[in-house]
């Protein structure tokens, strides 16, 4: 296990991360990319639980997902069914993130947002601005654009659709679909493939 975990998170994570592998009897499968999701956790039919995590994700999102994911797992052998994102799971997640805030495993330009979102966390680290990007590290993936640099006016396609960027809310972008021609709410880093006119 050790040996693959050095391969999607921080080497100095890695033995905190298998402490509570074995601590909380977690099974953990690493997944091919999906588009809706970058992990989950799931009671399987025998009862067992089960956590799956994108295998496309840097070290600093996979972490991040993995320790999201073991919360659920966590909340879910401490208190049952609860709300998926409610008061349990995040008090759950904060305690299981605190020993991975530091800077050998999270580098000092992520760790500011990092800590800021644990206050409170989110359903979705994409739902996080700001930490989503510096977890990327302003980098989108290869032939993708991030919606903010697409310029007002263009078109370009998001998950087999195209859309015509409109003017931006106060932290959303307004996009027109091009097919149903209705107007639908982009937030700034998500990723689309811009479309030459």
């Amino acid at each position: 296990m050790t040996n693959t975990l050095q391969k999607y998170i921080s080497e100095n994570a890695v033995p905190i991360v298998i402490y509570l592998i074995n601590e909380h009897k977690v099974n953990l499968k690493i997944v091919n990319q999906r588009q809706t999701k970058h992990g989950d956790f799931r009671t399987l039919p025998n009862g067992k639980t089960q956590i799956t995590v994108n295998n496309n994700l840097n070290k600093h999102q996979f972490l991040l997902t993995l320790i999201h994911e073991i919360a659920h797992h966590v909340t879910y052998k401490k208190f049952g069914r609860v709300q998926p994102h409610g008061k349990e799971w995040k008090t759950v997640f904060q305690h299981l993130m605190l020993p991975f805030l530091r800077p050998d495993i999270y580098p000092t330009n992520i760790l500011p947002y990092l800590a800021n979102h644990m206050k409170n966390p989110k359903a979705s680290t994409d739902a996080d601005v700001k930490l989503s990007l510096a977890l990327r590290e302003g980098m989108a993936e290869p032939g993708k654009s991030f919606i903010f640099d697409i310029p007002q006016g263009s078109i370009f396609q998001y998950r087999n659709t195209l859309y015509k960027r409109g003017h931006k809310r106060r932290t959303r972008y307004e996009c027109l679909n091009l097919t149903d021609k209705r107007v639908y709410l982009f937030n700034q880093n998500v990723e689309v493939i811009p479309v030459n006119q």
